[in-house]
Order: C-alpha cells, then structure tokens, then sequence
C-alpha cells in the first residue's frame, strides 16, 4: 500500500479512538479491528486488492522461497528438521485472515464470527458450519483447542509458544464455540490466537491404532487440514506440488473470493541462486524475488525482458522495514564494550554498498514508518525513558540515531575508521607489531560471519576495511539446517538478520526480539542477547498501548534504546519487492 494512503486510512481509522471503548467489544462482529472500526462491512463480497472474476486455471511454479533447500517433514510445528515451503500458506488455516489494506484488522474465516471481552480478558470465536478438513469431517471446537493446546505445548517449535504465550488457556463451549481466556489483554494477542494459529484435525495426530501421538512423533503425516490445497506429490525433499481441491469449503467466502486461483503450486528446490536465476530464466519457475540489487540490475536482463516475455517490476510497499543488520552476540566477551560496536559500525560502508542507489540506510528498528524515532524524544517518551537514564547512553536523549555515512569520498571513510581506531584504542585494543587488533591479554580481535550463502561483496569488502584496523573478520558458510540450528543455540559471533516488514508494529513479536526473557531462552530471536531493563519497559508499554499514538511513543523509546546501543552494525532496507516474472499473470486493478 502507498505510505501515504496508508497513513491516511490509520488516521481516518484511529481518531483518538481509545482502544478500551471500542464499540465491537463484547458483541458478536464479523471483523475485529485493533483501532476503529473495520474496512468492510458485514456483507461485503470480496476484497478490494483481489480480482474475483479471476479464473481457475494452470500451474504456479515457484523456486524455495528461503534458504531451505531441503524438507525432510510434513510437520511446521516442531523444532528438529524442515518442513516444505507453501504448506501453511496453502493448506492450513487460521480462524480469521486479516485485512491487506487496513490497519491490523481481522475477518472471519473459519470461525464465522468473533467476540471481544470488554476487558479484553477473553476471545470468542463461533465457528463456520460449512467449516470442514480435507476428510469431510467439520471443525469443531473440539479441534481447535487441540490445535492450540498442542502447538502451545513443551513438543512444539519454541517461536510457536512464544506467539501464543500471551493466552491462559482455550475453553470448549459447545461443538461450534471455543473462548481463549487470555493473559495479555493486548490486541496483539488477539491477532496471534485468532489470525496466526493454524487449525488441523485432531485425527492427524492420531497413530494408527487410533490413540493420540505426542506432536514430536508426527513427522512425515501429511496435515489434515482445512485449507484449499492438499499434497499431490513429493519429490524426496527437492520438491512439492500442492493440488487444489473441488470440494474447498470456503469458495464462496468474501475473504477466500478471487484467491487461490491455481489448479497447482509446485515448489522447485534448489541449493545455489545462481541455478535458481538460471532456472527461472529457463522458465522452470514463474517468480523469481530478488534480494540483490547487483543481481536484480546485472542478471535480470535480456532479451526475454527486452521482448516482453519477463516482466521486471520493484512493488513499493508502505510498510514498516524493520531492521537489517549484522547482529553481534552480545554474550561474547568481546562485544559487551560499546566502544567496540560503535567503531564496527563505523567500518561498515553503507554507500559503497549502495552502488545501484536501491537502498536506504537502516537507522531505525521501525524504517519508513512513522513508529521511527523523530526529533528529541516527547514528553511522553520521556516519561518512559527517565527511570533508566543512569543505564542508557546520553545519545538516547537527543536526536535519533543516524548510521554512518561515506558519501563516495575516501576522506570521509577515512575520518570514519580513524574515528573507529580510537574507539577501539579507548576499549583496551590496540595495533600490535604484527598488524593484529590485540588487547592486553594479546588476545587478537576476530569475529566470524555466519552465513547459509556464499559471501557477498558486502561481507568481502566489510572484511577489507576490518583487516585495515587489524582486525580479522572471517565467513563461515554452513548448510540451511545447520545455520539454522546455531542460531537456535545462539552460537555465532555475528549474522545477518532481517527483521521483517509489516503494517503496525507487533509487540510480541518485539518481545522474541529484543526481551530478557527470550535472551535467556535458546530457540527465540533474541541472537544478540539483547537484556536491558529499559527495553522491557518499552516493549510493556507496546503491550498496553490503547490508541495508534500510544504504540508511537513505545516503538519510538524501544527505536532509541536499541539504535543508540550499537547492539548491532545497522545494513540497509528497500521499500519495495524486486520481482521478475514470466507474463503470463493478471493482476488486480488495485494492489
């Protein structure tokens, strides 16, 4: 959505609403909106952003979407191993969808109504009748709360428990009413229970003698499922194809109308990009997005561009960009002086990676939104940073933090590393005789990247200008799994990590990033380590914000705190997806 449309529908949407008088709560609604009223009305068709005369037709083939380049189960909810691209998308289903064109609003989808505590201190949902799994067998309540009460428990993936730790427990109130009893009255949590949690039948948890296994044990069982695909065929985890089925449900629902236009989806895996452009190019797959912008300039071009038969298209998107960054793991030794990242950050050239002038600087954990710290604090965000000014550098009391820049001019990035040198000076590391960056234990400064790809030419310049200041910056490239995994274990010393992009702001979300608590526990976000009881406070008061302007002044004070602790070295972001496709699609009048 365009910024400033977006900006406009928050602003018509919110108007000093407060969050606690919210006309929806406590009746039976078809959409809930976190502030306001929602878009469409109880009748409405379809959404705007799709085209329902659309026709069903063809295959969609698609490269993996991630660094998976591999899937050895069936199973998303578990920790060991990986599952396939595209089957939460495809074949399961949440109890409501949300809006792409509001602000944090949520409809109906297998549960045919919602109801909001006044208090927010429960959730209802009234299931659909027509609600039913692949089998035939309706959805229940019954099996929502087995969804719940699984991917909640101590078998499942720890991110799934973290996005559902907010809820007390789920109640079965009859055969087509379940009630959430939840222990954050946040609309956040709303939106985690009722528009994320996936619904599958409780028979696929079922061994063949008919008795509940625990959720570690189902691994290669395909989900029985509600959604509008079923698995057609595997490929021994170097491939998917999802089959559309005839007797989908929820065809006719305004929030399903005009999706799900593919007779089938077939994923094609592949371990190196450059196979995956070459494949593309090919035409083995349809899409391919593009992350780089040397690789989106140089090598999507041609004449099948040039003729027309490949579309190259940047989608701009009015939402937040959340951070980029190489993220250092503060539970090193090495990291804990803040005079050591600040001089790393000084290193990093943001403008010799920008050469193709696609990318902005990431100087913010909320980019292009206004949820990023502007000017001196307010009154309000004063109020919450007071308590901790003893504990947070002077800096986060002024002007918003602003990454390093080279502009082009050897000068300036000379100032810059000079800068950094002192810096490094100051924290105990000094040049030796041998050109190693050492402390007074001559313990040399190295630190290694952590990586499932290749170095690219940022990694090997940043590795250049390091080795300038003696200090030794290494990559180490490992397989998917493994990358994965020591993340999970927080065992690297630096990675790149992005943050994500988003209308608003989600503070769970922001509680797996940046809290103490998920700092102390393997399998959240927290890769850098990040414990500081000012960033607790500023994620609390995300959580109990009950207007737009209330999560402003949070996001902003958490902005502050993280930028102008140097917790990380600050990359880049784009507000926009560069995409090539072959033209053979439609797309809606409005995106």
């Amino acid at each position: 959505m365009n910024r400033s449309v977006f900006r406009a529908a928050l602003a018509s949407g919110l108007a000093a609403l407060a969050f606690c008088a919210q006309a929806a709560d406590g009746v039976w609604v078809h959409g809930w909106a976190s502030y306001g009223e929602p878009l469409y009305p109880k009748d409405f068709k379809h959404f705007n952003y799709v085209n329902p005369q659309a026709p069903k037709r063809g295959t969609l083939f698609l490269e993996n979407p991630d660094r998976r380049s591999s899937f050895d189960k069936l199973n998303p909810f578990t920790l060991k191993g990986e599952w396939p691209a595209g089957l939460l998308i495809w074949m399961m289903e949440p109890l409501a969808v949300r809006g792409a064109d509001e602000p944090q609003t949520m409809y109906g989808l297998l549960a045919q109504e919602i109801k909001v505590a006044p208090d927010r201190s429960a959730v209802w949902f009234r299931l659909n009748p027509a609600a039913k799994f692949s089998n035939g067998d309706a959805v229940t309540a019954a099996d929502v709360k087995i969804s719940f009460d699984t991917i909640r428990g101590d078998k499942a993936h720890p991110q799934w428990q973290t996005n559902l730790s907010g809820v007390k427990a789920a109640v079965v109130e009859d055969e087509r009413t379940i009630r959430f009893d939840l222990n954050a009255r946040d609309p956040d949590t709303l939106f985690k229970v009722g528009a994320l949690m996936p619904v599958f039948s409780a028979k696929w948890l079922q061994g063949k003698d008919g008795k509940p296994r625990p959720l570690d044990e189902v691994v290669t069982d395909i989900p029985l499922s509600s959604g509008p695909y079923l698995v057609e065929a595997q490929d021994n985890g170097r491939g998917i194809t999802f089959v559309r089925r005839k007797d989908y449900w929820g065809e006719g629902l305004a929030v399903r109308r005009g999706f799900f236009n593919f007779d089938r989806v077939v994923y094609r895996y592949y371990k190196d990009r450059e196979v995956a452009t070459e494949a593309f190019k090919a035409g083995e797959t349809d899409i391919a997005r593009v992350y780089g912008a040397r690789l989106f300039a140089r090598q999507h071009k041609g004449r099948k561009w040039d003729d027309g038969r490949i579309v190259k298209r940047s989608f701009v998107a009015g939402n937040v960009e959340g951070l980029q960054s190489y993220q250092l793991n503060l539970r090193l030794p090495k990291f804990q002086d803040i005079r050591v990242r600040q001089a790393l950050g000084l290193t990093w050239d943001f403008d010799a990676s920008n050469i193709y002038k696609t990318f902005f600087p990431a100087d913010s954990v909320f980019n292009n939104s206004e949820y990023a710290a502007q000017g001196l604090p307010s009154k309000e965000e004063l109020a919450l940073l007071e308590p901790f000014r003893a504990q947070l550098p002077k800096e986060v009391f002024g002007p918003p933090y602003k990454a390093p820049r080279s502009n082009n001019d050897p000068l300036q990035m000379r100032a810059n590393l000079l800068k950094a040198r002192e810096l490094f000076a100051q924290a105990g590391w000094k040049l030796a005789p041998d050109g190693k960056l050492r402390n007074a234990k001559g313990e040399a400064f190295e630190f290694e990247y952590l990586s499932a790809d290749a170095p690219s030419a940022r990694e090997i310049e940043w590795a250049s200008t390091l080795k300038k200041l003696g200090v030794t910056f290494t990559v180490r490239q490992v397989d998917y799994a493994l990358f994965g995994r020591r993340l999970e274990e927080y065992d690297f010393d630096t990675s790149t990590i992005v943050e994500g992009k988003f209308p608003i702001p989600s503070p769970q979300d922001y509680q797996r990033i940046y809290s103490s608590k998920s700092a102390a526990t393997k399998g959240n976000d927290n890769y850098r380590g990040v414990s500081h009881p000012a960033v607790d406070a500023a994620l609390k008061a995300m959580g109990e914000a009950k207007t737009n302007a209330e999560l402003v002044t949070a996001s902003r004070v958490l902005d502050r705190i993280v930028m102008w602790n140097y917790w990380q070295v600050p990359q880049l972001y784009a507000n926009a997806m560069n995409v090539s496709y072959w033209n053979k699609f439609g797309l809606p009048a409005k995106q």
